[in-house]
Formats: C-alpha cells, sequence, structure tokens
C-alpha cells in the first residue's frame, strides 16, 4: 500500500513537472485570471529580447538595460571614465551592497585598485569576479595585466590560455592581453641606459 502512494505520488510528481517544462500554462490559471480582469500568466512573462544577453557583451552597446537600474553602476561607471578612481570604488561598493556576486561589479572596482597602484585589493576583487564568473573576459585580462605589473609573466600567460579557450572568435581582451605582454617583454629586453 504504501509502494502503490509513493509510486503514484511520483507519477504525479513527474507528470507535473513535464507540465512546467513544456512551458503550457494550465488552463484553470488562464480562467482564474479571466474572472478577475488580470492577463493570464503567459501574457506577463518578459519578452525573452528583454533580458540581458550576456555581461560581457556591454562593449557592442552603450550600455545594458540592467546596468541603468542602478545608480550607483551607473555612477561608478562615470567615473572610471572620468577616471575618478576613488570615486568609482566608492559608487561600486555601494552597488555591490545590492548586488554582491555581480562580476562586473568586482571587475570594475579591481580595476579602479590596479589604476590607483593598490594590488593587493585588485587582485582580491578580480579574482573574486572570476569566481563568480569563471568565464569573465575583462577579468581574466585585467588580472593578466596584473600580474605584469608584478613581475609575473607565467601567472599572466596562464590568464591568456583561459582567455583562448573562452573567446571562441578573436575577441579584444585577448588581443589587448596579448599585446600587453609582447610589450613587457619588449620593454624587459631593452638594455638599461645610466
Amino acid at each position: 500500500m504504501i509502494r502503490a502512494i509513493a509510486s503514484a505520488a511520483i507519477l504525479g510528481a513527474l507528470i507535473a513537472g513535464g507540465a512546467v517544462y513544456t512551458g503550457h500554462e494550465p488552463d484553470w490559471r488562464n480562467r482564474i485570471a479571466g474572472w478577475f480582469g488580470l492577463p493570464s500568466p503567459a501574457e506577463t512573462r518578459p519578452a525573452a529580447e528583454a533580458w540581458p544577453i550576456c555581461t560581457a557583451m556591454s562593449a557592442l552597446g552603450s550600455e545594458p538595460d540592467w546596468a541603468e537600474l542602478d545608480p550607483d553602476f551607473a555612477a561608478g561607471k562615470r567615473a572610471l571614465v572620468a577616471e575618478n578612481w576613488n570615486g568609482a570604488i566608492a559608487a561600486l561598493k555601494l552597488a555591490a551592497l545590492r548586488d554582491p556576486r555581480n562580476a562586473d561589479i568586482q571587475n570594475y572596482i579591481g580595476y579602479a585598485y590596479r589604476r590607483l597602484g593598490v594590488m593587493g585589493p585588485a587582485m582580491g576583487h578580480y579574482q573574486q569576479a572570476l569566481m563568480f564568473n569563471p568565464r569573465h573576459r575583462s577579468a581574466r585580462e585585467h588580472l593578466g595585466e596584473l600580474y605584469l605589473s608584478l613581475g609575473e609573466p607565467i601567472k599572466t600567460e596562464e590568464q591568456l590560455a583561459a582567455l583562448r579557450e573562452i573567446c571562441l572568435i578573436p575577441c579584444d581582451e585577448l588581443a589587448d592581453l596579448e599585446r600587453a605582454i609582447t610589450t613587457y617583454w619588449t620593454m624587459a629586453r631593452r638594455p638599461e641606459v645610466w
């Protein structure tokens, strides 16, 4: 008897899961919504085009829609453009309080710290960005550049190898890091003049 009840419960869950998976709204939800003059649940879903595709695609447009919803994130981006590194850090840290797992915010904070020459916090924020999104191209590029500034080209090569796996087609971050590595080795081989 218990096995029959358990089997019926599992079968019911599988059927319900299949209905949810197919995306069809049960007819009763549409009828209840109609009684109260509300749109059906299927009509209230946002269109797929309204969802952000990828945070790394922001270079293609001026600004992702979701970034405009957070005034601190937008202020931090404006401060980065104006090269106000301390202002960018302050604004982006406020944005991070509301969205603590945002890899873009962590990457930008790390970039501002690196531009100030404060390498420890910069590295921490880049690593946190990569913990949230291991395929974050900008964080990989910036961490590689940080390793170059610390004189650790082998660790930079690791970031370059990761970018080669991530960028299936040529990407700016890969080209920028390759250029930085070339510049690093050119400068390292140049004889010092006293």
